[in-house]
């Protein structure tokens, strides 16, 4: 039987926005953001960036080390996506006429399946120290050949980035004992490995706090955590 993830497990990230070199880009709660090609609003307009809380560890020195050495600022793009979230992105047009998407190895996970509805997934880019977006290659979410970390047709530039963003990701996890994969397919997703988010239930609105919620803005839930202490026993952990 898996274990389940409560609230004192999630962490939102804003949080740390402004003492950590990250920054929150929630695209799917943005119908018209340039970069969400499914073209709804999986979230709710007020949803928060969650992420399992040791996740968020990796996140966190992840980011301190690309600032350190490059001066990014690592930039959020997803976290947790409920099986309602998930839902609602595979009901929509793109994935209609895109039904490869759905074949394996899969582009696009059915709901309940993967790391992100266990806050154990986080999707990123990176900010340079003006501002501008560090250059990957492909925007975040593209779903072309040339996304897939393997892809070799670049400028060595591009391939650093990539190199420099992996790195950080699999040394910050490392340090702290926790598996990490870096998704083939997408140089932007970073997650917990099956053999280890599997051993966890997946997450419904019904199962997060109101404050936490992702496709309702509102309704009832679980008590709010303290969140003042999770993110002290976070920074303190790491």
């Amino acid at each position: 039987m898996a274990d389940s993830i409560g609230p004192d497990d999630l962490i939102p990230m804003d949080l740390f926005t402004g003492s950590e070199p990250i920054a929150i880009d929630l695209v799917y709660a943005n119908g018209a953001h340039p970069e969400n090609i499914f073209g709804i609003a999986a979230y709710h307009p007020r949803a928060r960036m969650i992420l399992h809380k040791d996740l968020a560890r990796v996140v966190l020195l992840a980011a301190r080390a690309l600032h350190q050495k490059h001066q990014w600022t690592l930039v959020l793009k997803d976290g947790l996506r409920t099986v309602e979230a998930q839902r609602a992105l595979m009901d929509t047009d793109i994935v209609r006429q895109n039904p490869h998407w759905l074949e394996e190895p899969r582009l696009l996970s059915s709901p309940g399946q993967g790391a992100h509805p266990r806050g154990m997934a986080i999707d990123v880019s990176a900010a340079d120290d003006n501002g501008s977006f560090v250059d990957m290659g492909t925007l975040f979410d593209a779903m072309v050949p040339e996304s897939a970390r393997a892809y070799r047709g670049f400028s060595q530039e591009i391939l650093d980035n990539r190199a420099a963003l992996e790195n950080a990701f699999i040394e910050g996890a490392e340090s702290l004992g926790l598996p990490m994969l870096a998704l083939p397919s997408e140089w932007w997703d970073f997650r917990f490995p099956a053999s280890y988010s599997l051993n966890f239930a997946p997450l419904f609105d019904e199962d997060l706090p109101p404050s936490l919620k992702m496709s309702v803005a509102s309704g009832i839930g679980p008590e709010e955590p303290d969140f003042d202490r999770l993110a002290k026993d976070v920074l303190l952990s790491i």
